[in-house]
């Protein structure tokens, strides 16, 4: 066994560099200053005795071997921060630091009712929320920098383990006086293409309007796309188009002081499942099961 092994702090910084691709945002995001990041990493380097990272005064390059190591080093990392959740899981149920990801179809409309609820009953509970893409989500969470991920399923999220928390309706969002508005439910067959407003790529609930209108290869024009639920109400009260908004956004009164009438989306996928998802055997999975609780308790 070799007598000198990379530290946890040399592979931090490494993994930082290679997130942020630049000295001064990695050191900024590590705590430390850019000369210690530096530093820090050419002692793993000459540690290895091999270069993993490529200088010049403009660009930050990885070579290939230095690829290989830093995906290693995400491993290692993770593996690190499940040894220190081993121990917290031993202790107060729900204590303590979490970090969770929320995608931003839900936070803005869930949170709000939550979280003082969590301060109040659960007040040794330290969360550390995150708001982020379905996408970016799903990545903090493999590379360790979440412990868990509130988002909405179907989406493709590798290998987890999830707790349900609620079914999500989908409804139409229509201007008031759009003549296709019925009294009832909309059929998936009124929406044409050509008025369909959706959020932009790395948005789940764009994928799942597109399958609840049977359209999932439909690429929207720059005109169609937004970049929050909250911009598609106004672009839908301007008359633009119509919409696919889920239950918990017009429950949360995303509709207020517009003159946007929404109905239900009649079609086989018209809902989208709300769910909480963790790293699969993660020592914390009672912590991850309880906050899934009280989640669902609204």
């Amino acid at each position: 066994m070799s007598t000198y092994l990379p530290t946890i702090k040399q592979l931090q910084y490494l993994v930082a560099l290679y997130e942020h691709g630049h000295f001064g945002r990695a050191a900024e995001a590590s705590f430390v200053s850019q000369s210690t990041l530096s530093a820090g990493i050419r002692e793993l380097e000459s540690l290895l005795g091999v270069t993993l990272v490529e200088r010049s005064r403009r660009v930050v390059r990885f070579t290939a071997l230095g690829q290989e190591v830093t995906q290693k080093a995400h491993r290692i990392l993770r593996e690190a921060e499940e040894l220190s959740d081993l121990v917290k899981a031993a202790g107060k149920p729900l204590a303590g630091q979490l970090r969770m990801s929320v995608i931003p179809t839900i936070a803005p409309f869930m949170l709000p009712h939550i979280l003082p609820r969590l301060r109040r009953e659960r007040p040794d509970l330290k969360l550390m929320l995150r708001e982020e893409t379905s996408a970016d989500a799903v990545e903090s969470l493999q590379h360790g920098r979440a412990d868990c991920v509130l988002l909405a399923l179907p989406f493709a999220t590798g290998e987890v383990e999830k707790a349900h928390i609620a079914d999500d309706i989908l409804h139409v969002a229509l201007p008031h006086d759009d003549p296709r508005d019925p009294p009832a439910e909309i059929p998936a067959s009124m929406l044409g293409e050509g008025r369909l407003l959706l959020l932009e790529d790395g948005h789940c609930l764009r994928d799942h309007a597109l399958a609840a209108c049977d359209r999932p290869g439909l690429q929207a024009s720059a005109s169609m796309i937004a970049t929050s639920l909250h911009t598609l109400v106004q672009m839908v009260d301007n008359g633009l188009g119509v919409t696919l908004l889920p239950q918990m956004a017009i429950d949360a009164g995303i509709l207020a002081g517009t003159r946007v009438v929404a109905r239900p989306l009649k079609a086989v996928d018209a809902k989208r499942e709300i769910a909480l998802v963790w790293r699969k055997n993660s020592p914390r999975r009672s912590d991850f099961e309880l906050l899934a609780q009280e989640l669902r308790a609204g």
